[in-house]
C-alpha cells in the first residue's frame, strides 16, 4: 500500500526529487547486505508463523466460548456468538521480522471476559488444544502492569498480551474489523488502553508512510545498526522497535519518493541534528478527547513530559511517548552512533565503502570503557530466575540513572542485553561465589552441546556478523547474548542401578576380586544455580582519583529486594565493579581481542636518583588507576 499524492506528517516534505539511477543502485546493494546478514527469513518459516497465528485464532475462540458458558451457562445465544480475535504488533506486523524473532500478540474479547479468566483458562487450553510438545516455556506473568502469557509455540516465542473490550457484549463476526476507532477505548483502564494500542500504533505507522515497500526496507537497515552498535532496548534506555520505526517513518515522510538507500542516509543526518527536546511527530497529537483518563502527551501541562530528553510520539490517541526510558548517558552514545552513522552513509552513497560497514558490530567490550559495574541476579530455579531477572532488568535503568548524578562519572552506558549463564556446583559456599560473579561452577557451551537436550531463547533478531570465507556463519564458539539455556541435562555419570553394573571377571575369578555395588560411590547432588547479568560501562570525569558507588549499590539493592517479588530462599543479588581486562570470556565473540592487563615496567633506579623522589612518587600516584568502591 502506498500514499504517493498525499502529503504526510507535522511539516510539509523537504524534498519530491526522484531517485537517480545510482540511488536505485545502492538501494539493490542494501537489500543484498540485508540478506547476506540474515535478516530475512525463510518462506517456510514465514508460513509456520502464519499456521501458529492461525491455532492461536482458533484456541482464542474456544476461550471466549468457555468464559461465556462459565459466565452465563444458559445463554445458548451469547454462547453460540461468543469469539475473540488475535491481532499482532511489533516488528511482525509491520513486517520487519527475521529469523528467531518473537511475535507480539494480541488477545481482544467482549466485555464479559475477565483477565482471572484468562489466566485461569488460557494456559491450560494452550496445552490441550495445541499439537502434543508444541508449548513450551509457558510462563503466565498476572503480575505485568499489562496482562501477559508467555510461552514458545513449535519453537516460536510468543508473548500474548489481553484486552477485554468494554464497550461490546460480542465482537463483530467480520475478518476485516480492526482497532483503529477511538471509541474502543472507552471505560478502558491505563494499561488495558497500553495493550489495544500497540496494535493501534503499528497500524498508524504504516499508514501514515509514503511508500510502506521502501519504509520497511529502510527500517531493517535502521534496524539491524541500532542492534549491532547496541543502542536498541526501551526496557535499558534506548529507543525500542517502535521508536526506530516512527523515526525512519518520519524520515520517510520528508522524502516521499526517495529510495530506501536515501531514507536511511538522510536519517542519520535529520536526527543528528534533530533539535531535542522537539518532539518526532507523525502526525498532530490528538487533544480535547473526552474517551479515556489516560493522559495525552503534553509537557505544557505535565512536569514528568517536560523532562523526556528524546521524546518520540506515538501517532495514535491517546498519544504517548515511547522514549521516556533515554537518560542523559544513553542519548550520548545514541548521538555518538548517530555522527558515525553520518560519516559513514556519506561514504557509501558516493561508493567509498561497503553497507556492511555500516553493520560493524559495537565495541562495548573490546574497546569502550576500562571499568564496569556488573549487576548479578541469580536464582535456584529457572522459574524463579525468569521472574527475578526480568524485574531486576526493568530497574537497571534506575541505577544507571543514579550512577549519572555521582560527581565523579562522567557516561554511565549500559549495555543492552543482559548474559544469561548455567552453572552446578556443590556446596552453599559456592552456591555464595557464583552469586559474586565466580564463573569457575559454569557449564560451558561444550558441556551443553554434549548432553544433546539443551534448548535456547534469543530475542536476537539477526545473526551473529561472523562469517567464513564462504559467507556461511559459524556455530558458535561462546553463548550468544540473552540466550536462556532451558532444561539443561545434567552431566556425568549417574548412579548405577543393579541391572545396569557389569562386572568383568579377571583371570583368577576370586570373589574378592569382584567389584562390588556398594563400593561404586554414589553421584554427589549437584546444586543448578541460574544467573543474568547485566554491564555498565562506566567512563570517569577527567582527573578522578578514587570512586565510592556504595550508597548507589546499596540504595539499588534495597530497592530490588524490598519487592515481593524477591525470595531470599530462592533469588540473590549482588553488584560489583570489573576491570576490562578482567570480562569473562564469554562476553566476547570469535575474532574480537579482549583487554590485556597492561605491563608495568619496573625500572631499577639508583639511590639518589631524582626519578625516585618525593615528587616522582607523587607523580606516580596522580597517574594511578581510580579505586573503584562497589562490593556488595
Amino acid at each position: 500500500m502506498s500514499n504517493p499524492e498525499q502529503t504526510l506528517g507535522v511539516t510539509p516534505p523537504i524534498s519530491t526529487a526522484l531517485p537517480t539511477d545510482a540511488e536505485k543502485r545502492q538501494t539493490e546493494a542494501l537489500l543484498k547486505e540485508l540478506r547476506a546478514q540474515g535478516t530475512f527469513e525463510s518462506q517456510a518459516e514465514t508460513d509456520k508463523r502464519w499456521a501458529v497465528l492461525a491455532d492461536l485464532q482458533r484456541i482464542t475462540d474456544e476461550f471466549v466460548k468457555r468464559a461465556a458458558q462459565e459466565k452465563e451457562p444458559h445463554n445458548s445465544i451469547l454462547i453460540r456468538d461468543a469469539r475473540g480475535r488475535i491481532f499482532t504488533y511489533g516488528s511482525f506486523r509491520l513486517g520487519v521480522y527475521g529469523p528467531g524473532s518473537d511475535i507480539d500478540t494480541l488477545v481482544v474479547v467482549p466485555k464479559y471476559v475477565t483477565v482471572k479468566q484468562y489466566f485461569d483458562i488460557f494456559p491450560n487450553l494452550l496445552v490441550e488444544m495445541a499439537p502434543p510438545g508444541a508449548i513450551t516455556d509457558l510462563t503466565p506473568v498476572p503480575e505485568a502492569f499489562v496482562p501477559i502469557i508467555k510461552f514458545e509455540y513449535s519453537g516460536i516465542s510468543i508473548d500474548l498480551i489481553f484486552c477485554s473490550i468494554q464497550s461490546l457484549r460480542q465482537l463483530p463476526d467480520d475478518k476485516e474489523w480492526n482497532l483503529n476507532s477511538n471509541n474502543l477505548l472507552r471505560g478502558l483502564s491505563e494499561n488495558e488502553v497500553r495493550s489495544l494500542n500497540g496494535t493501534r500504533v503499528t497500524d498508524e505507522i504504516l499508514a501514515l508512510v509514503p511508500e510502506q515497500k521502501t519504509f520497511k526496507l529502510a527500517l531493517r537497515a535502521i534496524k539491524l545498526w541500532a542492534q549491532r552498535r547496541a543502542i536498541y532496548a526501551n526496557i535499558m534506555g534506548y529507543p525500542g522497535g517502535v521508536a526506530w520505526a516512527m523515526l525512519v517513518a518520519r524520515v520517510c515522510q520528508l522524502y516521499p519518493k526517495a529510495t530506501s538507500a536515501v531514507i536511511v542516509r538522510k536519517f542519520f543526518t535529520i536526527m543528528l541534528n534533530w533539535p531535542w527536546p522537539l518532539p518526532v511527530l507523525l502526525k498532530n497529537i490528538e487533544y480535547n478527547q473526552s474517551i479515556t483518563r489516560v493522559a495525552v502527551w503534553n509537557p505544557k501541562i505535565y512536569p514528568s513530559d517536560r523532562n523526556h530528553k528524546m521524546p518520540i510520539i506515538t501517532p495514535s490517541y491517546p498519544s504517548m511517548c515511547a522514549t521516556h526510558n533515554v537518560g542523559r548517558s544513553s542519548m550520548a552514545v545514541i548521538q555518538q552512533e548517530l555522527e558515525r552513522g553520518v560519516q559513514i552513509s556519506e561514504e557509501i552513497m558516493l561508493g567509498k565503502r561497503p553497507w556492511r560497514d555500516l553493520f560493524e558490530k559495537h565495541t562495548f567490550f573490546t574497546n569502550g570503557f576500562k571499568f564496569y559495574l556488573t549487576v548479578i541476579s541469580s536464582g535456584r530455579t529457572k522459574e524463579a530466575q525468569n521472574t527475578w531477572s526480568g524485574f531486576v532488568e526493568s530497574r537497571v535503568r534506575v541505577l544507571v540513572q543514579k550512577l549519572e548524578l555521582h560527581p565523579s562519572i562522567a557516561l554511565a552506558r549500559p549495555f543492552n542485553k543482559g548474559y544469561d549463564r548455567v552453572h552446578r556446583c556443590k556446596t552453599d559456599a559456592q552456591v555464595e561465589e557464583i552469586q559474586t560473579g565466580n564463573l569457575t561452577y559454569m557449564v560451558k557451551p561444550t558441556d551443553a552441546a554434549a548432553n544433546g537436550n539443551v534448548k535456547s531463547e534469543s530475542k536476537v533478531e539477526v545473526k551473529a556478523e561472523i562469517k567464513t570465507e564462504d559467507g556461511v556463519a559459524p556455530e558458535p564458539a561462546v553463548p550468544i547474548v540473552k540466550e536462556e539455556p532451558d532444561d539443561v541435562l545434567h552431566l556425568g555419570t549417574l548412579p548405577l542401578r543393579p541391572e545396569d553394573t557389569v562386572v568383568k571377571p579377571e583371570a583368577n575369578d576370586n570373589d574378592d576380586d569382584k567389584v562390588k555395588l556398594e563400593d561404586i560411590p554414589e553421584k554427589e547432588p549437584e546444586i543448578e544455580i541460574y544467573t543474568t547479568n547485566h554491564y555498565i560501562g562506566l567512563q570517569l570525569v577527567e582527573g578522578a582519583k578514587s570512586l565510592d558507588l556504595s550508597r548507589e549499590v546499596d540504595d539499588f539493592k534495597a530497592m530490588c529486594t524490598s519487592n515481593d517479588i524477591f525470595k531470599a530462599e530462592l533469588m540473590g543479588l549482588t553488584i560489583q565493579h570489573v576491570r576490562n581486562f578482567d570480562l569473562p570470556d564469554d562476553v566476547f565473540e570469535p575474532g574480537e581481542t579482549k583487554p590485556v592487563r597492561p605491563i608495568k615496567k619496573k625500572k631499577r633506579m639508583a639511590e639518589g636518583d631524582p626519578a625516585n623522589g618525593p615528587m616522582a612518587k607523587r607523580q606516580q600516584m596522580a597517574t594511578a588507576p581510580p579505586t573503584i568502591k562497589s562490593e556488595h
